[in-house]
C-alpha cells in the first residue's frame, strides 16, 4: 500500500513540475494557446500571473518531494502538501 501512495504522490508530484513548466516557460507558446484557445494579446497580458501560479506549483512539488525523500518521517509533509493540492485545485474549479 506504501508503494502505491508513493507511486500516486510521484504522479501528483509530476502533475505540479509540468504546470510549472507550462506556467512559466511556454504560457505564450504556440501550443499553449491553442490548447487553451487562448489570443496572443490574452496570454501576454496574463504571463506574469501564470509564472505566479507556476511558481505555486513548484513550490507543492518541492513539498511533495521533500516529504517523499524523507520516508517514513515525511508522512506529515505529503499529506500536508497533498491537501494544499486538493484544495487549491477545488479553489480554482
Amino acid at each position: 500500500m506504501k508503494k502505491i501512495a508513493a507511486s500516486l504522490t510521484i504522479l501528483v508530484l509530476a502533475a505540479h513540475v509540468g504546470f510549472l513548466v507550462m506556467e512559466m516557460l511556454f504560457w505564450t507558446s504556440p501550443y499553449i494557446l491553442k490548447t487553451f484557445g487562448m489570443t496572443p494579446e490574452f496570454a501576454s497580458a496574463t504571463q506574469a500571473m501564470a509564472a505566479n501560479q507556476g511558481l505555486y506549483n513548484g513550490f507543492l512539488a518541492a513539498g511533495l518531494f521533500w516529504g517523499l525523500r524523507k520516508r517514513e518521517s515525511g508522512f506529515e509533509l505529503v499529506m500536508f502538501f497533498l491537501v494544499c493540492a486538493i484544495l487549491a485545485g477545488i479553489f480554482g474549479d
